[in-house]
């Protein structure tokens, strides 16, 4: 099984504050000869865009660069392979009422845009709203169950009962599992965006946002009509040194997207609010622009 935890050869980078901080950082892979090393999506960004010396290349003994606690674009994933010809960048899900780790791929057994197969002893299947267990590769929300889904929230009987259903955790995420029992999440239910009826999962725009060169981040969130419909409003942090115009991003998506999944605005940021494990906060940037509007 791949080691996640226990291992010594295991490094945990949660942020990188400075360039020293990179630098040494680097410095530490190679000479602790670390073999898998786990980082938010921001520190493989950087890591994928950095001109890194050859001998770093050359020397590193990394076999697996892990992804976890936020998406990773697949765009970051392109860019980094393209550096890095040894060690696979692979994606894993991990959510604190499961302890934390759900599933993970393997460097031998990885598919790109999933989060990996269910570790042993765990199951993950798709439910409908009814919680009635959907088919392999029909979307719905993902639901856990095993040995590492936790008993209940501490003095939150009636949250318990929402969130636990004949031991199944409810993560709130929506996804599908396919044939080969691969994890794929799409979004977070609450991020879902409804527009007329028609269901817009944000990430799948902000995939498209992530080829355009000049995009560090990005997040699309929902803005809400009287009528409580909503349409997709870009957030955009560019890369230092870029500018850019909501016309020419427009122009971007425009043969990339269906009419109705594109933007209404693109909103332009010098930083977009993350927590401390760097995962963009789309709660605040939702409810700065529902008050604006």
């Amino acid at each position: 099984m791949f080691p996640l935890m226990y291992d010594s050869s295991v490094t945990v980078i949660r942020s990188i504050a400075t360039k020293g901080d990179f630098a040494n950082l680097l410095k530490q892979v190679l000479l602790k000869r670390v073999r898998y090393f786990a980082g938010v999506p921001d520190v493989f960004s950087a890591l994928s865009k950095a001109q890194l010396p050859w001998y770093f290349h050359w020397f590193h003994n990394v076999k697996g660069f892990i992804s976890g606690a936020a998406p990773l674009a697949e765009e970051t994933i392109r860019k980094f392979e393209s550096s890095f010809k040894k060690g696979k960048l692979i994606q894993g899900y991990g959510i604190s009422e499961c302890s934390p780790v759900v599933s993970v791929n393997q460097p031998w057994d990885n598919r790109i845009g999933s989060v990996g197969k269910p570790l042993p002893s765990y199951q993950v299947e798709c439910f409908d709203e009814d919680m009635n267990k959907l088919p392999r590769n029909e979307i719905g929300e993902i639901c856990v169950k095993g040995g590492c889904v936790m008993m209940g929230y501490y003095n939150k009987p009636q949250d318990t009962a929402e969130a636990l259903v004949d031991g199944w955790f409810r993560t709130g995420d929506v996804g599908k599992v396919d044939a080969d029992g691969f994890i794929f999440i799409l979004d977070r239910k609450k991020d879902l965006i409804i527009s007329k009826g028609m269901n817009i999962y944000p990430r799948e725009l902000e995939e498209v946002i992530y080829t355009n060169d000049k995009v560090n981040a990005c997040a699309v969130v929902g803005l809400r009509d009287i009528e409580a419909n909503e349409t997709p409003v870009a957030y955009v942090e560019l890369k230092e040194g870029e500018s850019a115009t909501e016309a020419e991003f427009k122009a971007f998506v425009r043969d990339k997207l269906a009419l109705f999944k594109q933007p209404k605005k693109f909103i332009f940021l010098e930083k977009l609010p993350r927590n401390a494990t760097g995962k963009i906060l789309k709660r605040e940037l939702r409810d700065i622009l529902n008050s604006a509007n």
